[in-house]
């Protein structure tokens, strides 16, 4: 049965015995589960529903699951998105984060660490009233959003994360393989500009043409926030 407010999780899915699996498990760990079978529908649901989290597969009829992880992001949606692929390639998870995408699921599927990236993804936040602050960027920890020169900025999780761990770093030079283990939690085998693409995300949306620049770039070693 499911519980009452629980969170909504968006599944598109074209496989039917894959997807009546996935909201079995979601809905027996107290989740709601949405269903849907191709882009189309998921867009829809997206609109209509507002979910917590969405689980994509990349492999959709009609349109890819990372051409419809792009659309999401361009919408405007933050949510939380995991896409379900059947390689594990350097290549294939950048491709997933550079989409939009805030991480993966690797087929075959296994219940037990689907739920655990579930639960990780959509766990409350332990302190609702901490706010981070640099200069004029305050980064709200409950709202998962920014503030800058009064101006608020909806951020994906991704992008909430990594600006955490900029602000909790400030005019500290972190590298790429810091930011790597610290926000995606695990290091990327050779060459990867995910951290670049998602710099320029941050950049695009906190820092104002009349204003500096506040996350730097240091030539060869990383990043870093401080003023100009």
């Amino acid at each position: 049965m499911t519980i009452a407010h629980s969170p909504c999780v968006l599944v598109i899915e074209t496989d039917e015995s894959l997807a009546n699996q996935l909201a079995f498990d979601l809905q027996e760990a107290g989740y709601e589960p949405i269903l849907a079978h191709d882009a189309a529908s998921g867009l829809q649901y997206c609109r209509d529903s507002q979910p917590a989290l969405i689980v994509v597969d990349r492999m959709l009829s009609g349109e890819s699951g990372l051409s419809l992880c792009k659309n999401l992001r361009n919408a405007g949606m933050c949510a939380p998105v995991l896409v379900m692929m059947a390689r594990d390639t350097v290549d294939d998870r950048v491709a997933c984060l550079e989409a939009g995408a805030d991480d993966y699921v690797i087929k075959p599927y296994r219940s037990e660490d689907f739920l655990k990236l579930i639960r990780l993804y959509l766990k409350p936040d332990i302190d609702t009233t901490e706010q981070l602050r640099f200069g004029e960027l305050v980064l709200d920890i409950a709202t998962r959003r920014a503030i800058h020169n009064g101006r608020t900025i909806d951020l994906t999780m991704k992008e909430f994360e990594l600006l955490k761990y900029l602000m909790e770093h400030p005019r500290e030079v972190l590298t790429r393989e810091q930011i790597l283990e610290n926000v995606w939690g695990y290091d990327f085998m050779g060459e990867s500009n995910v951290i670049e693409v998602y710099i320029r995300y941050l950049r695009l949306k906190i820092e104002d043409e009349n204003h500096k620049r506040l996350i730097q770039t240091v030539r060869g070693v990383g990043y870093v926030l401080r003023e100009s």
